[in-house]
């Protein structure tokens, strides 16, 4: 899987200071729309390898990092380039409308 686990502890080193723009996740076990986007998530994590990082993080077990982002919905899916978010989408969204905005970070 190419997708990155991404925890309170290594937000920081694996999101804000990531020299590639990056997808962040939010999701939960229990949310299924969250499951309905996995496969489409662990997708593009193959698509842009070496272009693009792409974690996810589990709001339940880091629920400082969501609460910090003002994580309401989920799934919600943030873009950081250069330690900021570009772009945030909430739900289930199809895979050529994710994969566009992390075109436009590249």
């Amino acid at each position: 899987m190419a997708t990155k686990n991404v925890t309170d502890e290594n937000f920081e080193a694996e999101v804000l200071k990531a020299s590639k723009p990056t997808l962040v996740d939010f999701w939960a076990e229990w949310c299924g729309p969250c499951k309905q986007l996995t496969p489409t998530i662990d997708a593009l994590a193959e698509e842009f390898k070496g272009k693009a990082k792409i974690g996810k993080v589990n709001v339940d077990n880091n629920p400082a990092i969501a609460s910090g982002y003002g994580i309401r919905s989920i799934p919600s899916l943030l873009f950081f380039k250069n330690g900021k978010v570009q772009q945030q989408i909430v739900g289930t969204n199809p895979k050529e409308e994710i994969a566009k905005i992390l075109d436009s970070l590249l």
